[in-house]
């Protein structure tokens, strides 16, 4: 019998699609930065792209721009996704189900704080630093180590995506197929429902997270903090340790 293919809310996949594909790039784009200017951990061979920190810099900008709508939606809509009060406690339980599915949500949710560090510790490098070796900038280290993090916990996701929902699951994600409910044309009066109670919703979702899951609220204060952090930060500081 073949397993029928989950459904995925439609704002999910062009959020997950754009934001995936935006920093799939800049996580690329990056390594050729580094490839290009730094080498210290080792290189790969390959031709040199002139524009690459260009390159690499706009990919981050438009992830910077997408990023308050994923983390949203990721944090409200799709927080069943993200780390759950009792994953620590599933991640005892090796190798079962609930183990692979708790470390999915692990790696989702690292992957948002990676996120934010890299957006920020990005705004703040300058673009002279690397070529003119200048590698020892603080900034420099964060960005490094935030490109690891998102390396890691990309292919985790990938990882665990098809080991707990196999091809169904990736195809889902895919798909352009979406229920009439899930319309876009309902897109803006949701919004605006939502809007209207916006003191009631947010009290509502704030006590949930205070009862339930008190750990992710404070992920989720310290990943909207660092995004409002990396937009104006810069305007600011021009760069520097």
């Amino acid at each position: 019998m073949t397993r029928s293919a989950p459904y995925q809310p439609l704002l999910l996949r062009i959020l997950h699609s754009c934001s995936g594909i935006l920093a799939i790039t800049a996580i690329i784009t990056g390594f050729l930065v580094y490839n290009t200017f730094d080498k210290r951990f080792g290189k790969i061979p390959i031709p040199k792209i002139n524009p690459i920190q260009d390159i690499h810099g706009t990919a981050g900008l438009f992830f910077l721009l997408l990023l308050p709508a994923l983390v949203i939606y990721s944090f409200h809509i799709g927080q069943r996704r993200l780390l759950q009060a009792d994953s620590l406690q599933q991640l005892s339980q090796f190798n079962r189900p609930i183990w692979w599915v708790s470390l999915q949500r692990l790696a989702n949710t690292l992957m948002l704080i990676a996120s934010v560090l890299a957006v920020v510790s990005g705004r703040m490098m300058k673009e002279e630093w690397l070529p003119l070796g200048e590698l020892n900038h603080i900034w420099y280290s964060f960005h490094l180590i935030a490109w690891l993090l998102m390396v890691f916990c990309l292919a985790i996701h990938l990882l665990m995506s098809a080991k707990v929902g196999g091809v169904p699951l990736l195809l889902s994600i895919i798909s352009w197929k979406f229920r009439p409910e899930d319309s876009p044309k309902n897109w803006f009066s949701s919004l605006r429902s939502w809007w209207v109670n916006f003191p009631s919703n947010v009290k509502g979702e704030v006590g949930q997270v205070i009862a339930n899951n008190l750990v992710l609220g404070i992920v989720e204060v310290f990943v909207l903090v660092g995004i409002v952090a990396a937009f104006l930060l810069p305007l600011f500081f021009a760069g520097g340790e």
